[in-house]
Parts: structure tokens; C-alpha cells; sequence
């Protein structure tokens, strides 16, 4: 039985694993549906500067919140105790807490890249975005396209092109 408990509580563990991871991006390949079919503002620049960062990942509680059921449900069904089972459910809830914070923390963390751009009338301006199927090195032209008031970078197209 408590073999069978463990094997639920790890599955269950990788299943918010693997939802959480999922949640969110700043890729700028991601479109969201509420962004399609929008009139976008665009900017020219040039890129001057880019260096890896990371966005800190999301600590909204799901990933508290699940460990703690899992790990209450995994240390009650430790003993057969009563008194000892709600000791155990309460440490294991505790501990699932903190290991289900870190999962979310941690699998919603993204490498990401901060890139400072200078537009044409001369003003600069930085922007974090993930690595997308683009890469920008300084001395790139490029198009910022903001809708919805987010931003993201593109390169621009070569004269003579269609951008494709």
C-alpha cells in the first residue's frame, strides 16, 4: 500500500511538473489569441547590446498549494497510528508545500535574452525576450512590434525580400 502511495504522489508530482512548466513564455514565436488579427505599432532600431538573463519563474501558489495535498496525503498514509498519521500528514504537507514552490519556481524559470536597441530618432530602449528562432547580434537592423502594450523584436527584412 504505501509503495502504491509513493508510486501516486511521484506521478501526480511530475504531472504539476510538467503543467507548470507549460504556463507561461515570453518567446517571441508565441502569439496569443487575443493578439492575432491586431493592428501592431512597429519601430525600426538597431541592435547595440545583447546578454543572456533569466526571467525568474512564477510563484502563483499551484505549485504550493498541490504539494502540500500530495505530500499530506503521503505522510498521513505513512502509519497506521492515528495520532502519528495527522503528525506526518502535517510534515509531509509542510515539505510538499516547499518542494511543490521550488517545482514551480524552478519549471517556470526561462533563459532569456536583454537586448538594447537605438531607433532612428537616436532614443535607446531594452527589451527581455526568450530565444525565439531568431538570434540578433549588435549591429542588426530590426523591427519592434508592440500590441497590447508588450513588445517584441524581430529582424528586420533585407531590402528586395518579402520577410519570409
Amino acid at each position: 500500500m504505501q509503495s502504491l502511495k509513493s508510486t501516486l504522489a511521484g506521478a501526480l508530482s511530475a504531472l504539476a511538473l510538467l503543467g507548470l512548466s507549460a504556463c507561461s513564455t515570453t518567446s517571441p514565436d508565441v502569439i496569443k489569441p487575443g493578439d492575432a488579427q491586431r493592428l501592431s505599432q512597429v519601430a525600426d532600431a538597431v541592435v547595440i547590446s545583447v546578454r543572456p538573463v533569466v526571467v525568474e519563474g512564477s510563484q502563483s501558489g499551484l505549485g504550493g498549494g498541490t504539494g502540500a495535498v500530495i505530500g499530506g496525503i503521503a505522510g498521513a498514509g505513512g502509519t497506521s497510528n492515528p495520532r502519528g498519521s495527522a503528525m506526518a500528514g502535517v510534515a509531509g504537507a509542510v515539505v510538499g508545500a516547499v518542494v511543490g514552490n521550488a517545482v514551480e519556481r524552478f519549471g517556470t524559470r526561462e533563459d532569456a535574452f536583454e537586448i538594447i536597441v537605438q531607433l532612428a530618432n537616436g532614443e535607446r530602449r531594452a527589451l527581455v525576450q526568450a530565444q525565439g528562432n531568431e538570434a540578433f547580434k549588435p549591429g542588426d537592423a530590426v523591427i519592434l512590434v508592440t500590441t497590447g502594450g508588450k513588445t517584441r523584436l524581430m529582424l528586420a527584412p533585407k531590402p528586395g525580400t518579402t520577410g519570409r
